[in-house]
C-alpha cells in the first residue's frame, strides 16, 4: 500500500478532507472521498475520485474552479497553500511567456469570466502560455453549458494529476 494513502485512511475526518481539498477544492467532493475510507489502493482511489466527481453539481464545480488562480497569476484567495504551489508548478509554461501573451491571457481571462461567470480552467501541465491562450480563445465561442462541462472535465484531469502528486508527498 502507498504510505500516504495508508496514513490518509487512518487520519481523522478533518485531516482526510483537507488532504482531498488540496487535490480538488470542492468541499462536498472532498467530504465524500473521506467518507469512502478505507480505500484499498491507488487505482481504487483514482476510480472513486472520478466516480464521485461525476456525481457533483454545478455549485460543486464552481467551488472547485474558484480555488484556481487565473492562468498567469500566482494564487487564488480560496486555495490551500499546497494547491497554490501545485498551481504554480502546473502553470509554469505561463512564466516563460512574453508580455504580449501574458497581456492577452489577462484580457482573455477577464472576457471568459464575464461570459461564463467562472475562472478559465485548463489542465495546464505541459502546456505553453501560447497553447493555453489558443485553448482559451477556442473555448470562448462555447455556450455556457458546454463550457461548464469542459471546465469540469479539465478540473477532473487536474484532480487526477494532483492525486498523484499528493500520493508522492
Amino acid at each position: 500500500m502507498n504510505p500516504v494513502l495508508d496514513t490518509w485512511n487512518n487520519a481523522d475526518v478533518s485531516e482526510a478532507v483537507e488532504g482531498m481539498l488540496a487535490c480538488c477544492g470542492a468541499q462536498r467532493w472532498a467530504s465524500q472521498m473521506a467518507a469512502l475510507r478505507p480505500i484499498a489502493n491507488v487505482a481504487t482511489l483514482s476510480e472513486e475520485a472520478d466516480r464521485v466527481w461525476a456525481a457533483m453539481s454545478e455549485s460543486d464545480w464552481l467551488e472547485a474552479f474558484a480555488c484556481h488562480p487565473r492562468i498567469g497569476e500566482r494564487k487564488s484567495p480560496s486555495a490551500l497553500e499546497r494547491s497554490s504551489a501545485w498551481s504554480r508548478q502546473e502553470q509554469s509554461g505561463a512564466s516563460r511567456a512574453s508580455n504580449d501573451v501574458l497581456h492577452k491571457l489577462a484580457e482573455g481571462n477577464a472576457l471568459y469570466e464575464q461570459r461564463f461567470g467562472f475562472t478559465y480552467i485548463v489542465c495546464a501541465t505541459g502546456k505553453s502560455a501560447d497553447e493555453m491562450l489558443a485553448i482559451l480563445e477556442r473555448r470562448l465561442v462555447n455556450g455556457r453549458m458546454a463550457e461548464l462541462k469542459e471546465a469540469a472535465e479539465q478540473q477532473r484531469q487536474i484532480m487526477q494529476l494532483r492525486l498523484g502528486k499528493w500520493l508522492l508527498s
